[in-house]
């Protein structure tokens, strides 16, 4: 019978690789159960985009039940995510309405471009993918997709190239996408506290 069994020892580049996985295994799992005051998210001006109101990034994060004092910066996003795809969905309602009472075939051929980008393969689309990444712990892609919601209503607003002209809307659609924008905006501050630990 042949013995199969070598007495082996691992090696210390083995070693080494082994520590190295651990370490960030371990500080992945800190910055996710990481508590973070609110008001430093919300004041933090290398986070936070000049134009998100203090009150808005506070009233928001405060607005999760049970508060937001002791919640993790996991939950604050998961959160924040559920309540931007909320808003986009109301948008998308909001967007349809237009779309049906609009006389104006430049408006509604407007409105039309807005709801795909508002939609499944815009906005909402990313805001999905966004929460799918955070549950995998891939905080940078969460910033990522993030950042695409903005893209998408940015296109809405303003075109989607340079030399488009914002069409003069003269519903309340421009104030919805800067809402949802500002809440977005936090998400990708949250997201980079993960991801910069």
């Amino acid at each position: 019978m042949v013995n199969f069994y070598v007495n082996r020892r691992p090696s210390l580049i083995s070693s080494i690789v082994l520590i190295f996985l651990l370490l960030d295994a371990s500080s992945l799992s800190y910055a996710a159960n990481r508590v973070v005051e609110i008001n430093v998210i919300c004041k933090n001006k290398d986070l936070m985009e000049d134009d998100v109101p203090f009150r808005v990034c506070y009233n928001l994060l405060n607005s999760i039940p049970g508060g937001a004092k002791g919640k993790d910066l996991v939950t604050l996003v998961r959160y924040t995510i559920g309540v931007v795809r909320a808003k986009i969905t109301n948008t998308i309602h909001f967007i349809d309405s237009l779309i049906v009472n609009s006389r104006n075939s430049s408006l509604k051929d407007h409105y039309e471009t807005c709801l795909d980008h508002f939609g499944e393969e815009g906005a909402l689309g990313s805001i999905d993918y966004s929460g799918e990444l955070l549950e995998k712990g891939d905080y940078l892609g969460v910033n990522v997709a993030a950042s695409a919601v903005n893209t998408f209503i940015d296109d809405c607003v303003y075109g989607e190239s340079p030399s488009d002209h914002p069409l003069p809307d003269p519903s309340r659609l421009p104030q919805h996408a800067s809402n949802v924008e500002k809440l977005v905006d936090i998400i990708m501050a949250i997201a980079k506290l993960l991801y910069t630990g």
